[in-house]
């Protein structure tokens, strides 16, 4: 089951509180801002700043 478009409208980046997207892989949030992607597990994204991912 994929993030629904309804799940996306609300979220936020933890850190910053901007905007995320899905990434083109589809397992994870994008926020440009900070440069950081959050890992979406078994469905769940997971929007803590700690189990974020620099994207360099």
């Amino acid at each position: 089951m994929a993030i629904s478009q309804d799940l996306l409208e609300i979220l936020a980046c933890p850190k910053c509180k901007g905007a995320i997207h899905l990434n083109d892989a589809g397992d994870g949030l994008v926020c440009a801002a900070c440069r950081l992607r959050y890992p979406i597990r078994e469905d769940i994204p997971i929007m803590l700043i700690e189990e974020a991912e620099s994207l360099g």
